[in-house]
Formats: structure tokens, C-alpha cells, sequence
């Protein structure tokens, strides 16, 4: 998309508004399908449904639709995503949805070099990844890079659990990973932030199991991480939440019950019983839970769930990220020849990673950063000026300039503190949680159907993940119907006209450059390392 064809016009009016289906009494409600969760992937179930003729009323304990989209406007920002915002090539069902309701997307600027800031300094570079240390960090780091690639196409998208090396993956962090596999501290440091970003958690918190499937099932590592061709390529113009709305209005908006959390369901042999917390009653012949995991263990169960899903929602928490926004008189960064985005290692800088975030028109312009896991959990604590301060105080080191200690407006969304979320972007899976617990993810009980982005096969944790889910948990109750068949309930989804995924181009020194101990052996060091012992190891196993 153009900057000429930019607009306000394009920007819908963030509002929506709903009322109750009435059936019977006051507080007695009936339809077809009752769906939890008023978030992408809730939605997606429900319009599939709706679109093949089935009663469904929506319960959103939010007052608003969206979920882990979130869009406000007003004068300062014109419009923002405080939550979920991109998309990018492979990400076919959001990308659908988003051709169908009329919703423009625009490119992620990255024109001029990004910044990598490391020990008080900034480097340039092009490209996906840093520059991280010398040949021997190169090395290290495209090793590893291919190595999580390679053990990724091991593992089944559908089942991680039954990977043939899935229960030794899974029974170390991905801090042990990296212990295992990399030789130098900078590729450590590295892989730390890469692990932030991505699920904004720490290394030490999460499975290697599922993180290796968690970046195979987003196509790889450079398809994960890049923004030209990757996840971070495109945002949507009048931004992403408005996705929801459009498709909540769709629906129907008397059929999308907002302010209606969830307190209770039971399970009959021929019917579901929904409770809300304002004692309506939902009876239905069956139902979608679409809320995040943690959410879900609000809900009473009668009678009780299972034993391994009971124990399942007991052991996957959110992920932690406060998204903000730093604006500016002037988008300075250009000026100086940096596009915007930026790696940073910095101990005390509370952002990990920026962004640009200039709208088509260059109006607006602004910093996205996040600040993720430990430092969110850590900084939480300060006030929002207290942030925004120290915030812009790394900018100025950062980006080499005072420009950046005068913003003209700051935003932020504390998402730790959501009631509804517990968190974001996604659910993130400790060791031991998918050999255990994986297969009960999206399994029905009974009348009771899963959705939401971590059921999902492709792209989970993001938009398109979401909207995956919804669609299979809703085509699960078509066929139980029997309006289609068992072979219909997974769809692939047809590649977008416009926004094609492109290959990367590897050199063939990525393709077939040694990995330090590969390069050790071939300088025929190894007899030297065996002599010098544990001091030896330590002083290669650390060299930057």
C-alpha cells in the first residue's frame, strides 16, 4: 500500500456494542453453540458457524471484542496497537480475513540499517540477525541457527509429543539447550533475547521441545524473526483489533454478549449449561472455549474436568510483556539512517527489542519496544512516567541522539496485568508439559471444544494461530453434526494473492561453514584442548 493512499477514512471507529439473546425467561438463553471467549479465535469459530447455519451466541468477559488485540485511538497517536499488530507472509487465514472485511496492511519500515547495541555501543547491520562478535561467534551462531532448523523438521506440527527425540527435548530448558550446544558467550547472550522476543519468556522457563516446535511451526527460524518476509512484515492499516469487530458485527452484534465472563459450565449428557458471573444461563448442545489456558481454570467444571486437563491448566502461564509506544516531533532514526529497528543487550535498559512505527503518511512517528519477561516482571513495579524516562533515556544511547529524551507522547500496555489474558502474546510450555500434557490440548470432552492460538498447528501464539484454532474447533462440531466430513475438520488455506512468501537466501558459507568445535577439529586443535583440561574447555567455550 502507497502512502498516497492512506487516510483517515480508512480507519474504523473502534466501538462495539451488544445485547442478549432472550429465550424463555430474564436469564435463560438457548442457541446451538455457545463460544468462550470474544478474542480472534473465539470469533473465527463463531462466524464459521454462523456461516454454516448454526445458532451461536459469543460470551466475552471483556468490554470489548479482540482479546489480545487491542486498538485505542485518540489525538496523540491517531490509532495504536497495544497488542497483537503484525502479519506476514504464510499467515494465510488472518491475511483472508482480513482481504474479506476491506482491512489494508502497510510494510514495517526497514529501509535503512537496523542497530545492534551491545556494551555502551551501536553497530549497524542489514540483514535478519546481528553481528554478534567475531568468526568464531559467526560461526557458533549459524550453527546453532541451523541446528534448531534441522531438529524442528523432526517434529510432527500436529503431535510435538511424538517426536522421536521428544522426551529427552522436553525434559531440559532452553537454557540447558544452548549449555549443550553453544561454544560462545555471544551467541548465548544472543539466543537469550531471541528467546524474550519470541515468547517473552526465559530461556530457563520454557521446553526446548517446545520452543524448537514453536519456531518450526512458524515456518523457521529467519521466517519467525524477520521482519521483510518474515512475521513482523506488515501491520494493518486502522490496526488489528479492528479484525475482530468487523467480524463480531458479522456474526451479529446481539449474538456477541460483552461484560458476560464465564464463572461456571456444566457438562450434560445432551446439552451444555453456561453460568456467567451475572447468574445468566446458557444452555446450548455444545460449547467452545476459546479463553487463554490460564484463564480457562477460572471456570467451574461440573463435573470436574478430567485428570490430565484438570493438571494440564495448572502448569501453562502466560508469557510477560509490556508493549509501548514513545512518540516524537520527528522520526530522528531516519534521519541518522536507521530504519527504526533495534536489538538491544543492554542489563539495566528495560526495552529488548524496537520497531518503527511511523504511520504510511510519516505522521505519528514513534518507537515500538518491548519490554519482556524478567525485566517486565521486574519493571512492572515502576510508574508509567518511570518507564517512559528511562525508556528514553536508552533511546539517546541507542540511536546516538538527545532527540530521543524529548517524546511528545508515550504509550504503553502493561499486559501482566490483564485480568482476561494473565499475559502475552502466548501461553509458554515449561519442561515436562507436552510429553505430558500435549495431547489434551485441542482433544474434545464431550460437548466441549478448544480453540485459541496455542491449540493451534501453524503459526501458534500469533493472530494467524488464533484464527487456525477457531476454524478447526468450529469444522470439529460441524462434523459432529454431520454436516461435513472427518477429512474436512483441517483445511490448509490457499496462499495470499498479494503478500507471498518469498525463500531466503542462504550463501554457501551459511550453508556449509563448520561449527566451532567443527573448526577446532579441522585446525587440529582438539588434542590441545584434551591437554589444557577444564581451563582449556572453559577459555574456548567462551571466546567472544
Amino acid at each position: 500500500m502507497s502512502r498516497d493512499e492512506f487516510s483517515d477514512s480508512s480507519v474504523v471507529k473502534l466501538t462495539f456494542a451488544s445485547t442478549a439473546v432472550q429465550g424463555g425467561s430474564m436469564n435463560q438463553y438457548k442457541a446451538e453453540v455457545i463460544v468462550v471467549g470474544g478474542g480472534l479465535s473465539g470469533l473465527s469459530a463463531a462466524k464459521l458457524l454462523r456461516e454454516q447455519g448454526v445458532d451461536v451466541v459469543v460470551l466475552e468477559a471483556r468490554d470489548r471484542v479482540g482479546g489480545r488485540t487491542f486498538t485505542i485511538q485518540n489525538d496523540k497517536v491517531r490509532y495504536v496497537d497495544l497488542g497483537g499488530a503484525y502479519v506476514g507472509p504464510t499467515q494465510n487465514r488472518l491475511l483472508r480475513l482480513a482481504r474479506e472485511f476491506g482491512v489494508k496492511t502497510f510494510l514495517t519500515n526497514e529501509v535503512e540499517d537496523l542497530a545492534f547495541f551491545s556494551r555502551g555501543g551501536m553497530k549497524r547491520f542489514r540483514g535478519t540477525f546481528p553481528p554478534m562478535g567475531g568468526l568464531l561467534s559467526w560461526l557458533d551462531m549459524n550453527n546453532l541457527f541451523r541446528t534448531i532448523d534441522r531438529l524442528g523438521e523432526e517434529i510432527p506440527l500436529d503431535a510435538p509429543w511424538t517426536a522421536p527425540h521428544a522426551a529427552e527435548w522436553d525434559s531440559m530448558t532452553m537454557q540447558q539447550f544452548f549449555d549443550k550446544h553453544c561454544w560462545t558467550r555471544s551467541t548465548k547472550t544472543f539466543m537469550t533475547m531471541f528467546v524474550n522476543v519470541n515468547v517473552t519468556s526465559e530461556p530457563t522457563e520454557v521446553s526446548a521441545l517446545w520452543f524448537l516446535w514453536y519456531i518450526a511451526n512458524c515456518g523457521g527460524m529467519n521466517r519467525i524473526f524477520s521482519t521483510e518476509n518474515g512475521g513482523q512484515e506488515r501491520k494493518f492499516v486502522g490496526g488489528s483489533q479492528q479484525i475482530s469487530i468487523k467480524m463480531a458485527e458479522k456474526i451479529g452484534n446481539d449474538r456477541v454478549l460483552l461484560n458476560h465472563p464465564v464463572s461456571k459450565i456444566e457438562h450434560k449428557p445432551s446439552e451444555v449449561v453456561v453460568q456467567d458471573v451475572n447468574g445468566n444461563r446458557y444452555t446450548a448442545k455444545y460449547v467452545i472455549i476459546a479463553a487463554p489456558l490460564p484463564i480457562q481454570n477460572k471456570i467451574i467444571y461440573d463435573p470436574p474436568l478430567p485428570s490430565l486437563r484438570n493438571q494440564l491448566l495448572q502448569r501453562a502461564p502466560m508469557g510477560s510483556v509490556i508493549k509501548t509506544f514513545m512518540y516524537y516531533s520527528t522520526p530522528f532514526w531516519r534521519r541518522k539512517g536507521l530504519c527504526g529497528s533495534s536489538a538491544i543487550d543492554d542489563k539495566d535498559g528495560l526495552v529488548g527489542f524496537t520497531l518503527d512505527h511511523v504511520m504510511p503518511d510519516g505522521s505519528h512517528p514513534a518507537l515500538m519496544g518491548f519490554i519482556l519477561a524478567d525485566k517486565a516482571r521486574r519493571y512492572v513495579e515502576l510508574t508509567p512516567d518511570e518507564r517512559k524516562s528511562r525508556i528514553a533515556h536508552l533511546y539517546s544511547k541507542v540511536f546516538q541522539t538527545d532527540e530521543a529524551l524529548h517524546p511528545v507522547h508515550y504509550e504503553e500496555k502493561d499486559w501482566l496485568g490483564e485480568q482476561w489474558s494473565g499475559g502475552c502474546y502466548t501461553t509458554m510450555m515449561p519442561p515436562g508439559f507436552l510429553t505430558k500434557f500435549g495431547s489434551y490440548l485441542r482433544r474434545p470432552i464431550g460437548r466441549m471444544y478448544f480453540a485459541g492460538t496455542e491449540t493451534a498447528t501453524q503459526w501458534s501464539g500469533y493472530m494467524d494461530g488464533a484464527v487456525q484454532a477457531g476454524e478447526r474447533a468450529a469444522r470439529e462440531i460441524l462434523h459432529t453434526m454431520g454436516k461435513i466430513r472427518a477429512d474436512q475438520i483441517w483445511q490448509s488455506e490457499p496462499e495470499d494473492m498479494e503478500v507471498k512468501p518469498r525463500p531466503f537466501n542462504v550463501s554457501f558459507w551459511e550453508s556449509n561453514a563448520p561449527s566451532v568445535p567443527g573448526l577446532l577439529k579441522l585446525l587440529g586443535l582438539t588434542s590441545l584442548l584434551s591437554a589444557a583440561g577444564a581451563g582449556g574447555f572453559v577459555y574456548y567455550k567462551y571466546l567472544r
